[in-house]
């Protein structure tokens, strides 16, 4: 079985994570670039029972663009979200793709909100990604 770490930059708060993701996937909406400082955002989820937490985490709560409840966890003390909840994904955990620091990590299978993608971002090139539109 697969054990992949996610960690913020200073390492203070991190994941230990047993098998694959459900579901692997990017968003384009003004929120998560608000959120990520990125034109894009990418996250990985898993189910809560793969994950062992260590560390301190604050926590962040606000609404999505299409209304549903959000909860982001970030570090402390160096300011790094390293993963959230949602009421529109029960029982799973988003973890940001970047915070595993691994280049070899899947690619996104599903896309987000492509009408708010910058235009000078390429649109995932494999004809199976799925894309769901803007809701709401």
């Amino acid at each position: 079985m697969t054990t992949r770490r996610a960690a913020c930059n200073c390492g203070q708060l991190s994941l230990s994570i047993e098998g694959e993701p459900v579901r692997i996937s990017m968003c384009h909406c003004l929120e998560c670039q608000r959120r990520t400082g990125a034109v894009i955002s990418n996250q990985a989820r898993f189910r809560r029972e793969q994950i062992t937490f260590a560390g301190t985490a604050t926590e962040y709560a606000r609404s999505s663009d299409s209304g549903n409840a959000l909860t982001f966890r970030f570090c402390p003390t160096c300011g790094s979200t390293v993963y959230w909840t949602g009421e529109s994904f029960p029982g799973l955990v988003a973890v940001a793709i970047g915070t595993f620091a691994d280049p070899n990590f899947p690619a996104p299978t599903v896309s987000v909100w492509e009408e708010c993608r910058h235009p000078w971002l390429s649109p995932p090139s494999d004809p199976s990604t799925k894309r769901v539109p803007k809701q709401g």
